[in-house]
């Protein structure tokens, strides 16, 4: 056994070392819940969360976009909590027929199709504002080291053979289907009958080749198992029925190499010149070399397995039938679980290049400013259905949600006749935070406050749901709207007797509190709007983490916020001062 050998060995006796000791024997006795996430922010390792890595055939889509957003969400989410060493990886996949083919469409080399393309889904995951750890692509020296190695380890456990190989292949898929998932379609575009995929609708064609097979039926019941064992592995509970189904109909084995003649444009089997490496097993361990597979230097390795990879739906085979197999044949831990998330839409129809209905993101974002889109697209975007994309859309979601519902508290409470923070002086005299004597509208309220951190943190841990954690945060947002609107505080500022000014302080400081918390709530999803509105409430930078937001936790704030709105208003310059601080003003796009 060979150094690197000894090393990779090293690597995953670690990682299953560390996967036991994060889940002790008696967790899952002492959860209120069935089958729940473990916290992943633990002392043992920091959180890792992957996104699909993108062909680079084609341009950055809207569907791009949206899988990079969940995928940071999830990242910033684990920060917000003090994983500061929470780690995420993006990038390109390469290789592969669509690549090579993409190439000879351009007359240019496929290396440098593949540097200008790469180069674009950088510039998006930065447009983005994606906290990215790693821009990862398929080309890279580390990764081709990565892959030769786990071929490698695979032929000599004795999971890969030579074989004829006949079969329906879809190159734009990547993939071989069985006559039972190929069917007879009309092309409504040409009028062609032409073999399609019934799960992706994509041409297919008779491929008869020899090459290398992966023993893909033998993991049958060790999937089913997992799946089983794990009924969060794949999120929604849709897609995992859908994945044990196919399991359950049997498993064919897998075609993992390609004749070089036909694709040239990938990583070579090693010892095997004759034959291209598989795209889908190139691909799926670049999730490995994030690691630092196999030799695991510079302590990368404490990164495995992955908490969360976001996949969309349509690749949800490749990466909870194949990968899984992958690894359990070379007895590497398996990844905790996996978001899978449905696609955009524009009216109803999938977006595609060849009906140009597609959305630039690049655009979507200078358009709208990029904290709207990202709103946007986590608020309204379909994990079990389809979402529809239109500009109108983002439109409401802005006014309602951004403008009408966050953007306006924030104004109501900073531009009022009180003061902020005399409210939160008299109503924290008390040090025990006794909220029995407040009156039961205000109690009602602060209940809401409460609960609402643990329900949108129980939506990203336990079922990797971004989407119910944001409209979680938001209907406090709106109900305190609602709160504040039936309290009418205006109207006891007028009133000079003590119990009417207690009850401001109480209507204030609820209000107040449920604003702070709401933002630090917000911060992964809108992280520049939320530092803009955490600013204005004079909240501290160190005072913004997850453990901050809980009714009374930080009685620091608005020192003199409510000094500088009256001194504008005395000074007449009140509607100067609201301009300079609206949070979300009018959109000026035309529609």
């Amino acid at each position: 056994m060979n150094r690197v050998e000894l090393r990779a060995r090293a690597f995953f006796l670690n990682c299953r070392l560390r996967q036991s000791r994060s889940s002790p024997a008696g967790l899952h006795r002492r959860q209120l819940q069935p089958a729940a996430r473990p916290c992943s922010s633990n002392r043992f390792r920091p959180y890792y969360v992957t996104s699909p890595i993108f062909y680079v055939n084609a341009e950055p889509h809207a569907g791009h976009l949206y899988t990079l957003l969940l995928t940071d969400v999830l990242k910033r989410w684990q920060v917000l909590k003090g994983d500061t060493q929470a780690a995420l990886l993006t990038g390109t996949d390469e290789h592969g027929m669509k690549v090579q083919k993409a190439a000879e469409k351009l007359s240019m080399p496929p290396k440098e199709l593949c540097d200008k393309n790469a180069q674009q889904f950088l510039q998006l995951a930065e447009k983005a504002n994606v906290s990215l750890d790693r821009f990862i692509r398929t080309t890279d020296a580390d990764h081709k080291t990565a892959v030769e190695h786990f071929w490698k380890e695979l032929k000599q456990r004795g999971y890969i053979y030579e074989s004829k190989h006949d079969g329906w292949y879809a190159v734009s898929d990547e993939t071989f289907y069985p006559e039972s998932q190929v069917h007879l379609v009309l092309d409504p575009a040409t009028g062609r009958k032409l073999h399609a995929s019934k799960e992706t609708g994509k041409e297919v064609e008779w491929t008869s080749e020899v090459n290398y097979h992966f023993r893909l039926s033998a993991f049958r019941d060790r999937l089913l198992e997992h799946y089983e064992q794990h009924p969060e592995f794949i999120v929604p509970e849709e897609r995992m029925n859908f994945i044990k189904k196919e399991v359950q109909a049997g498993l064919q084995d897998l075609s993992v190499s390609r004749p070089s003649s036909r694709l040239q444009w990938g990583i070579r089997v090693p010892g095997d010149e004759t034959q291209t490496i598989y795209v889908w097993l190139d691909a799926l361990i670049n999730y490995l070399t994030m690691t630092g597979y196999p030799s695991g230097e510079g302590n990368k390795h404490k990164l495995w397995p992955p908490n969360a990879q976001v996949i969309g739906k349509d690749i949800v085979r490749f990466h909870t039938i194949y990968w899984p197999a992958f690894l359990m044949a070379l007895d590497i831990p398996l990844p905790r679980g996996f978001l899978t998330h449905a696609h955009w839409t524009m009216g109803r129809a999938k977006m595609s290049k060849s009906l140009g209905n597609g959305v630039n993101p690049f655009v979507a974002i200078e358009r709208y400013g990029l904290d709207t889109i990202r709103y946007f697209m986590v608020y309204a975007g379909g994990i079990v259905n389809d979402a529809d994309y239109d500009n109108s859309f983002i439109v409401e979601h802005y006014q309602k949600g951004l403008q009408g519902g966050l953007g306006n508290l924030l104004a109501r409470i900073l531009l009022g006749t009180w003061s902020i923070r005399q409210a939160i002086v008299e109503v924290t005299r008390d040090a025990t935070q006794d909220i029995s004597h407040r009156p039961p509208f205000v109690q009602d309220m602060i209940k809401k406050i409460d609960e609402t951190a643990t329900i949108a943190d129980s939506a990203i841990e336990r079922h990797l749901d971004p989407r119910s954690a944001i409209r979680t945060i938001m209907e406090l947002v709106f109900e305190t709207n609602r709160f504040i609107s039936s309290a009418e505080p205006w109207n006891l500022v007028k009133l000079e007797d003590r119990d009417s000014k207690m009850q401001l302080h109480e209507i204030i400081y609820t209000v107040s509190e449920s604003l702070r918390i709401a933002c630090i709530l917000l911060q992964p999803f809108m992280p520049d709007k939320m530092q803009q509105a955490l600013d204005q409430l004079e909240v501290a930078p160190d005072n913004r983490g997850f453990q901050y937001a809980a009714y009374g936790r930080d009685t620091t704030y608005a020192l003199t916020v409510s000094a500088k709105a009256q001194r504008s208003r005395l000074k007449g310059k009140r509607n100067k001062h609201a301009k300079d601080n609206v949070l979300f003003p009018p959109l000026i796009a035309e529609f």
